[in-house]
């Protein structure tokens, strides 16, 4: 740590500079104290800043990696975009000589592999179930009837399905009572979606107040829910995915024989540095 810390930043979910989610990725050789970790996601103010560290070098064309997440203000469970940065990184910047990058993580392995359009990472699916919104939570999205109203029942998000592209690309959230609306403990974030227009089979977006991040531009993690609830109502197991956040992004989204759930997206590096050793306490 003598020379400092590599960071990146990278926007994630799109191939286009400043457009997509950005996420920083810290690069320490071994696991520093959870404050100091904190402490770096919040001077980066970014939704997320992942933290990937070589737990087993390339062997038999896998190699493992712990990852962790944080936002400005607490750890999570798992983050689809920042695992997308992780990987573009350590395969494009690295050039680890790998074919698989496994993740071990709070939410359990994730893998990482190259694609045709870009990395696909290898999810765990969730099957929203059927759930209801409190009124004050609908006021402060600014909806007015909701079609459905579904939730993780393992990530506690909110998933509210609405009719067109236009009521999910207006809304204006007011944010401050969507936060006072509910709980962290009942809801941890809410997803927007509803049917897409080519070549986009569905959209969404995300707020997430109770985490420090009002809205995430491109959400990687809400597709592991999205994914299931759109193929089951469209009928297939591979959709194109578009996020209409102010930024936006994209992704392709394909549900696994094996219950789990493919993202495809692809990403570009924004900036390169390294973080002082005497703010790392070197």
């Amino acid at each position: 740590m003598s020379d400092g810390v590599p960071v990146y930043w990278v926007d994630a979910f799109t191939d286009r500079p400043f457009a997509g989610n950005p996420a920083a990725v810290c690069l320490f050789d071994r696991p520093p104290a959870d404050r100091l970790l904190q402490a770096i996601a919040r001077e980066m103010n970014l939704s997320e800043t992942a933290y990937p560290i070589l737990r087993a070098p390339a062997r038999d064309g896998s190699a493992t990696y712990t990852l962790r997440w944080f936002t400005p203000t607490l750890e999570i469970d798992l983050c689809g975009h920042a695992t997308l940065a992780s990987a573009w990184i350590l395969f494009d910047e690295l050039r680890v000589p790998a074919t698989t990058l496994r993740f071990e993580t709070q939410s359990g392995p994730l893998y990482a592999r190259r694609g045709p359009g870009g990395i696909a990472l290898d999810l765990p699916r969730e099957d929203a179930i059927a759930s209801r919104a409190p009124d004050a939570l609908i006021r402060a999205l600014g909806i007015g009837a909701p079609i459905s109203v579904w939730q993780g029942p393992v990530s506690g998000k909110l998933l509210i399905e609405l009719g067109s592209v236009e009521e999910v690309r207006e809304l204006r959230p007011n944010y401050p009572a969507l936060l006072a609306s509910v709980p962290r403990t009942e809801v941890r974030a809410v997803i927007v979606t509803a049917p897409g227009s080519p070549p986009y089979d569905f959209v969404s977006r995300f707020f997430a107040p109770w985490s420090g991040v009002d809205e995430d531009p491109v959400t990687g993690s809400s597709h592991t829910l999205l994914a299931p609830f759109w193929g089951a109502k469209l009928g297939t197991h591979r959709m194109r995915a578009q996020q209409v956040s102010p930024r936006g992004g994209e992704m392709s989204v394909e549900l696994l024989p094996t219950g789990r759930v493919l993202l495809e997206g692809t990403a570009r590096v924004i900036a390169r540095g390294r973080l002082d050793p005497g703010a790392l306490g070197a």
